[in-house]
């Protein structure tokens, strides 16, 4: 269809700034059949987005804020994707005035969820509801169909969530990959325990590697046959398909295996970090992501790698092990790979619950499952299991109290723990299967050695402690008669 002129409101949805990701989620709308009112600082980027795509629908361009607000029914809905923090402010400050009472901004970048709550604080008192949209998928997903989590108002998903179900990608069982997570941050709180839930995720693909390649012997090119063939199994998902495909790759200027021509140097944009930051702040354990940031952290050390290179540790010739045996490790690291996973999954879903209860969000854990079954990055089969955990008991306190997943991670534990071991006595880092075993012998610990951890803090610090056969605090006067325990 051809584009119009903005002159008069006829567009469904807005969307302001205009690179890769924001472009694409124009296209999306406009493939769906809505018209598109679009919007960038610089006037080019607009006009080549319709000359280019103008064929796959209705776009309205408009060249200022004001034409772009003029273009839109009521009540407008407007979609920024610009840089998160000032330039989000500050486009924001410039359409605030332009609307009225009950129109919609939606943030569709990554911002901070305390940042979306300050907003939409603020848009409220004028009137205007304001949206924090986590949106997952990249580029590909914005243009083909990502998993969508806006937060904000009930009202306000009236008016946006068909919209945005609409283009967002679809389960298998059809239902849209978008919710209204809950009020204000909701929606970018959730996309950033993605975020991080991802970061464990790639960690834990990567120390699977790292262990078929150090230990098994195996080349990257077999290493990618296995994974794809762990991909038709439990652990099918979007992050192990794609790891296969990257380690089949070979590099077109020297044919060498691709991964062994890129700088082992991770990088990363924030999300992660935010994810680790947060939990620290409600109390959270969440080890597995955690290790994973700071995993991707020590990679970009490369100072601190080049003078501890020499450090002495086990033997590097150790004996390669047999065929037969390289393969049965394998499945160990299947089964370390999947229970570690589980672990990591579990602690993102126990912040997500935290959260909720911290801020009064509702949030729905088995709605987030579902809408993560599909376009976003960690897009997984067992996500459906998740879901259907979380539907059978809404009040379930880790998924690792579900019977299901707590049966397959005990079957699970002694590969776990014997490749574990082998990382260890080999000198393979692998932080995050060690942390995930760890969280998980503590979780089923009767009894834990916080007990002295107390007694030195109340040593030290007179900070008190809990008996176990009396209620009350009490304190030891550890300097004078130690008899005599006193009630705080």
């Amino acid at each position: 269809m051809p584009s119009t002129p903005a002159t008069t409101a006829t567009a469904q949805i807005g969307v302001t700034g205009l690179a890769v990701m924001g472009s694409n989620l124009a296209r999306n709308f406009a493939r769906h059949g809505h018209t598109v009112a679009v919007h960038n600082r610089t006037a080019a980027k607009t006009k080549t987005l319709v000359e280019q795509h103008g064929h796959e629908g209705t776009f309205v361009p408009a060249e200022t804020a004001e034409e772009f607000v003029a273009a839109l029914q009521k009540p407008r809905r407007i979609i920024i994707m610009v840089k998160a923090g000032e330039a989000t402010d500050a486009v924001i400050d410039e359409f605030a005035p332009l609307l009225d009472e009950g129109d919609v901004i939606i943030d569709g970048g990554n911002a901070h969820f305390a940042d979306t709550r300050r907003r939409e604080k603020d848009l409220r008192d004028k009137g205007i509801h304001f949206v924090g949209a986590g949106i997952s998928g990249g580029e590909e997903g914005a243009l083909n169909g990502p998993s969508i989590m806006p937060g904000g108002s009930a009202e306000s998903y009236k008016s946006l969530g068909p919209l945005l179900e609409s283009i967002a990608a679809k389960a298998a069982d059809g239902t849209p990959c978008a919710v209204h997570v809950g009020p204000d941050g909701a929606g970018h709180f959730v996309k950033m325990v993605h975020n991080g839930i991802e970061y464990a995720d790639m960690q834990l693909i990567a120390e699977a590697y790292d262990l078929l390649r150090t230990v098994g012997g195996f080349a990257p090119e077999r290493i990618a046959e296995i994974f794809r063939t762990w991909n038709t199994g439990r652990l099918d998902s979007y992050l192990i398909e794609i790891t296969a495909e990257v380690l089949a790759h070979k590099d077109a200027a020297t044919g060498r295996p691709f991964v062994d021509i890129v700088a082992d140097e991770a990088e990363q944009k924030g999300t992660g970090r935010w994810t680790v930051q947060t939990a620290l702040d409600l109390g959270v354990p969440v080890s597995g992501i955690a290790e994973a940031v700071f995993a991707r952290s020590v990679s970009g050390h490369k100072e601190l790698r080049e003078a501890a290179n020499g450090l002495p540790g086990p033997s590097a010739e150790a004996a390669a092990l047999s065929p037969a045996a390289a393969e049965e490790f394998a499945a160990r690291v299947e089964e370390a790979l999947y229970a570690s996973k589980v672990v990591s999954y579990a602690q993102g879903w126990n912040m997500i619950a935290k959260a909720s209860d911290e801020y009064g969000w509702n949030i729905d854990l088995g709605a987030m499952a579902a809408i993560w079954r599909g376009g976003c990055i960690i897009r997984a089969a067992f996500l459906d299991r998740i879901r259907a955990a979380f539907a059978a008991d809404p009040q379930l306190p880790t998924l690792l109290a579900d019977r299901q997943f707590a049966e397959e991670v005990g079957r699970a534990q002694d590969a776990w723990r014997e490749v574990v071991a082998t990382a260890v006595r080999r000198g393979v880092p692998t932080p995050g299967f060690a942390a995930a075993l760890a969280y998980y012998d503590a979780l089923r610990a009767e009894r834990l050695p916080a007990a002295l951890t107390q007694g030195q803090r109340d040593f030290f610090g007179a900070h008190t402690y809990r008996r176990t056969d009396r209620e009350g605090s009490f304190h030891t006067p550890w300097s004078g008669d130690r008899t005599e325990e006193q009630t705080a």
